[in-house]
């Protein structure tokens, strides 16, 4: 441990702030945490120096204000391994770094069903949530068959869009307002948690932390969100839920084109007539199939599948859900007929309902995008619909010039806020045990990324290798950016390194 003092300095403050028993420093959980993080673009992936485990929000705050003390670098962590993105990797310019582990703090606060709400501790994982609100008569807006480790806190701070675009109003949708101590030291509550009064008191007159808006004019929520904790530690966030239907049915709606099925969201989505709303080309399907079916590791073939299909649902809630149901899949299948589509119930051996099932819940284990090869990566961005079919093109040149085939990558399109625009998911698959593979692989996602930007592609989550290409584009905003940093982290202490906040480590952005 470098800088900031000595090495017994660090841990004597970090044993003080969080408990002995919650300072790891043995080198297998160190080595741990870096083999775990996935390398991006050559760059040095660095084991921490500590993993700590805080139990509560003052302990957050203790660990924050040693940081400040002795300029250490703290990554906050609340998923569980492997971190596939990078963005919790400690790089080589940021040490000493010390892992911050929010996994003890894993409490579900509250679960209210009348403002269909919950509040949740950032070490609360999505099978977690899942149950507890369905034992409380709501469902939780997940995106696509999260980890089992996944926080659920974490998703919504980096934004993973959601599978039903009729509940996402806001690009912070589902999170609502968030507990959070920022790199000063200072505790803040967003929106309508900041008061007056206590949480408590809030309850016993019905407010429910719903309202993201606030304190005042603020929108603090947004400096947050997608900061990967390069702004601060975020202790707790209310997160909105939806009402458990009565009936829910999936439909699969198979096409030959890309083309067809966006003008199919385009009619469906704007008149609310279904809930859930993907598009998946047939590799990706075939994998979901694959799960939803049970029949081991291997996907299921693709070769009787449509070229993309759509996956819809419908629901019926408390009043009259037969005849809510009747009228959707009525309207449902005019709109398809009139584009030459129809809806299926099976697909590639797989039944809706069990792929209902399958989506009610956390991926099951081993992770489904390690199973086609062993490793994956993920290129994910924002455009409109009619804007999916030339970067589709484009990225499946670009495959096949790299010597891989262009048909065995998975595709998942989510249209978002009302199908305003959509977020597609590519991942393109390859053996993490093949060293040459792996570098071909990392390769061909650097060079994807900028040909994706240049025609369009909008990185509104970066992650290397696209970081730079997100940020280059825009010299103005950088700048805010670096201006925002040095008032909620002026030593930089978080997470450094990350996002357009490269510089020196005691925060001189």
């Amino acid at each position: 441990m470098g800088p900031g003092g000595g090495s017994q300095e660090i841990i004597d403050g970090l044993t003080e702030a969080v408990g002995k028993g919650n300072v790891l420093l043995d080198p297998s959980d160190l080595d741990a945490f870096a083999c775990g993080q996935v390398g991006m673009n050559g760059a040095e992936r660095l084991k921490p120096d500590a993993i700590v485990r805080p139990g509560d929000p003052d302990e957050v705050k203790a660990l924050v204000d040693l940081a400040n003390r002795l300029r250490l670098n703290l990554v906050p962590v609340s998923s569980g391994p492997p971190h596939t993105r990078g963005g919790t990797a400690i790089l080589a310019e940021s040490t000493p770094g010390v892992v911050v582990d929010m996994s003890r703090m894993d409490r579900i606060v509250r679960i209210d069903r009348r403002n269909k709400v919950a509040l949740v501790e950032p070490g609360v994982t999505f099978g977690q949530l899942h149950a507890a609100a369905r034992e409380a008569g709501l469902k939780v807006l997940s995106p696509l068959l999260p980890r089992a480790t996944k926080s659920v806190v974490a998703s919504s701070l980096d934004r993973e869009p959601i599978v039903i675009p009729k509940y996402h109003w806001d690009m912070t949708d589902p999170l609502l307002c968030t507990e959070v101590v920022f790199g000063t030291g200072d505790f803040f509550r967003t929106g309508g948690a900041s008061g007056p009064g206590t949480l408590e008191q809030q309850w016993a007159v019905g407010a429910a932390q719903k309202n993201p808006m606030g304190p005042a004019q603020t929108d603090l929520v947004r400096v947050i969100q997608g900061a990967q904790g390069t702004m601060g530690i975020v202790t707790w966030a209310s997160i909105k839920l939806e009402v458990k239907p009565r009936i829910h049915r999936l439909y699969f709606v198979p096409a030959g084109d890309f083309a067809t099925l966006a003008e199919l969201a385009y009619r469906l989505i704007r008149r609310k007539l279904a809930d859930e709303f993907m598009i998946f080309n047939d590799f990706e399907l075939s994998c979901l199939a694959c799960l939803a079916s049970g029949e081991g590791c291997e996907p299921v073939s693709a070769e009787d599948l449509a070229p993309y299909t759509a996956v819809l649902g419908v629901s019926g809630y408390e009043l009259q859900p037969e005849k809510r149901v009747a009228y959707q899949e009525h309207d449902i299948r005019e709109h398809a007929a009139e584009l030459g589509l129809k809806l299926t119930d099976a697909i590639a051996g797989a039944s809706a309902d069990s792929l209902d099932k399958l989506l009610e819940d956390a991926s099951p284990e081993p992770y489904c995008k390690t199973r086609p090869k062993g490793g994956y990566r993920d290129i994910f961005f924002l455009t409109t619909l009619d804007g999916v079919p030339p970067m589709l093109e484009l990225i499946d040149g670009m495959i096949a010039q790299a010597g891989y085939q262009p048909e065995e990558k998975g595709v998942y399109v989510q249209p978002i806020q009302h199908g305003r625009l959509c977020q597609v998911e590519l991942t393109l698959f390859y053996d993490p045990r093949d060293e040459a593979e792996t570098a071909r692989m990392s390769g061909l996602v650097s060079d994807a990324c900028a040909a994706l930007a240049e025609a369009g592609a909008f990185f509104s989550r970066p992650y290397e290798p696209w970081t730079r290409v997100a940020y280059e584009r825009c010299g103005d905003t950088v700048a805010a950016l670096r201006k925002v940093k040095r008032i909620f982290d002026p030593n930089g202490v978080m997470n450094r390194g990350h996002l357009c906040f490269q510089g020196d480590e005691n925060g001189a952005h």
